[in-house]
């Protein structure tokens, strides 16, 4: 048995909480309910949440930019911010905004990062958009064993264009790392519906990134937010969803359901442009020197 880390392993969350959600909903069937289903999670994990929809490029910017000023002036400490950014993606990857101008994701990142008031605190950046035009079939039925694929019948979900490949990039580490405030690097969460240059898909009930990772949460923010994106584990809760309901039980009894990244990968999708299945998964960057629980 690993000892227990104790709570200076952890974040402290115990001053404000702010949420930013910046969504193009304009020709994004299903957006909607991607900001209502994150907005009604950021809230019940106590985050003070502001919502723009069909912001132009220029607002992307315009609007990160009082975000960051309004944390800076906050009279109390702020302990997280949360900003999503969601719109079609150009080739390149940069967001689209609602007037058909682009925005460089990364740099509302590095925007945010350099915020004082969040120095030494976790930043999390979640982006649903395309990341450029290549869609991946996936690997076939070769790619999982029998027993995995008798185990678990995906739905097979009609999309829209908005990764592909199964790819996860986990970088830093809850212990070691530089001092809290000395790297504006340092600290931060972003998670990309697709991998580069990859296409990524909703359809009309939302995206399957932003769905499932609210599940996911919904379920469980009392763990790790990097374990509930990447790893499967005991004594979780069977349900069902409209995206998967995927559960098993190993060989002591115990049940338990794939996270956030998993399950997002195992889902067949159906393509705009053909009639034949793709496969998505996410990109997870992440500089955390601690874990990261966002239980309210």
């Amino acid at each position: 048995m690993q000892p227990d880390p104790g709570p200076r392993a952890q974040y402290d969350l115990s001053g404000t909480r702010a949420a930013l959600i910046l969504a193009v909903i304009q020709g994004r069937s299903g957006a909607q309910h991607d900001v209502e289903a994150l907005g009604s999670l950021c809230q019940s994990l106590g985050f003070k949440t502001t919502v723009r929809m069909d912001p132009t490029a220029q607002a992307f910017q315009e609007e990160l930019a009082q975000f960051q000023e309004q944390l800076d002036t906050h009279r109390g400490p702020v302990s997280c911010a949360l900003v999503a950014l969601m719109a079609h993606g150009g080739q390149q990857g940069w967001l689209v905004g609602a007037d058909g101008q682009e925005v460089q994701p990364e740099a509302l990142v590095l925007e945010l990062s350099r915020c004082r008031a969040l120095q030494g605190h976790p930043k999390i950046f979640l982006l649903q958009a395309c990341r450029g035009g290549h869609r991946d079939a996936g690997l076939g039925p070769t790619a999982l064993s029998w027993f995995w694929r008798w185990l678990w019948a995906p739905p097979t979900v009609p999309s829209h264009a908005d990764v592909l490949q199964v790819y996860a990039d986990v970088q830093g580490s809850s212990s070691g790392g530089p001092a809290p405030g000395s790297s504006n690097h340092a600290d931060i969460l972003t998670v990309y519906a697709a991998a580069e240059g990859c296409v990524a898909y909703r359809d009309g009930k939302g995206s399957d990134f932003i769905q499932t990772l609210v599940e996911v949460l919904q379920a469980d923010s009392g763990r790790d937010i990097l374990e509930l994106m990447t790893e499967p584990w005991p004594g979780a809760a069977h349900w069902t969803s409209g995206r998967a309901s995927q559960w098993g039980v190993l060989g002591n009894g115990q049940e338990w359901s794939w996270q956030v990244n998993r399950r997002v990968c195992e889902l067949d999708t159906l393509g705009p442009d053909s009639d034949k299945l793709r496969k998505t998964c996410l990109e997870i960057r992440s500089s955390l020197q601690r874990q990261l629980c966002l239980r309210a």
